[in-house]
């Protein structure tokens, strides 16, 4: 059933990346550290392998030839995040662009503080 968790963390970062153009890096990463529990590399490597297609092979092959990509995870990601991005464009249209500045900027704001002062 923990395959479920890493499509949820997928689709997560896809609705929000579809919502808010943001890279995989502020939701993917957080979220393998505090959820997943990944090591920092790990997380950055399975995140960069989930985003292969967009990021670039060369990134992820240096994360994988040093041990730090967690393939099954970043392919069931990958699938979430596929979903996810279509829907987070389309529930975002409607919004005023003050407002989808806003929510964007509160939330950077709580990825900081957790990045600075969580585990």
């Amino acid at each position: 059933m923990q395959w479920l968790l890493y499509v949820i963390i997928g689709l997560v970062a896809g609705i929000f990346g579809g919502a808010f153009g943001i890279g995989g890096a502020t939701i993917l990463i957080p979220a393998l550290v505090y959820i997943a529990h990944l090591t920092q590399h790990q997380a950055q490597g399975t995140a960069v392998a989930a985003l292969l297609p967009p990021v670039g092979i060369l990134a992820f092959l240096s994360y994988y030839r040093a041990g730090n990509v967690k393939l099954n995870f970043a392919g069931l990601i990958c699938l979430g995040f596929f979903f996810g991005g279509l829907i987070g464009a389309n529930l975002i249209q409607g919004l005023p662009d003050t407002l989808l500045r806003r929510l964007f900027g509160f939330y950077l704001i709580f990825i900081a503080i957790q990045m600075i002062l969580g585990k």
